[in-house]
């Protein structure tokens, strides 16, 4: 016996890809400055935990390069049951990675930070979030667990 959530198994596992765009990897510069303790690294396990917890299976990449992140979605598009992207500085001219999104149709959801991490608020003029089930702002790993949770229902859910 099968049991079903939404429109898939409850035996069948979440494949989520995070995309951690650039400068990500020196959150923890920010950070400091502003008296707090976060890092990527942080965040990714905080990512693993929740998605171990919810069996959902994660592949994050951090890059500063837009065409790596491309590559990272096209290649994932037929594994991957959604994206989780926080695209920073792309947010406002990734127009290459926001065609990327459309054309591969995987289920994203969009991530920015607060105004003490995000000092040039991104999310405000966000080409990318028309794109997405939902874009969510806030501290870094309040954000995060958020929108993975965001994802995750809904792709439990249909």
């Amino acid at each position: 016996m099968h049991l079903e959530v939404g429109n898939r198994k409850a035996e069948e596992k979440v494949n989520i890809i995070v995309l951690h765009g650039p400068n990500m990897n020196l959150i923890g510069v920010r950070a400091s400055s502003i008296g707090e303790n976060v890092t990527l690294d942080k965040i990714n396990t905080a990512l693993r935990r929740e998605a171990r917890q919810k069996k959902v299976t994660l592949k994050i990449l951090q890059t500063d390069d837009m065409s790596k992140a491309m590559t990272f979605i096209k290649r994932k598009r037929n594994w991957a049951d959604g994206c989780l992207i926080s695209p920073g500085a792309w947010a406002r001219a990734g127009f290459d990675l926001l065609d990327t999104i459309q054309l591969c149709q995987i289920p994203t959801v969009e991530v920015h930070f607060s105004s003490d991490y995000d000092p040039s608020n991104f999310a405000a003029s966000s080409i990318i979030s028309d794109s997405c089930l939902s874009t969510e702002t806030g501290p870094p790993m309040e954000a995060y667990i958020k929108v993975l949770d965001l994802l995750t229902a809904h792709i439990e859910n249909n």
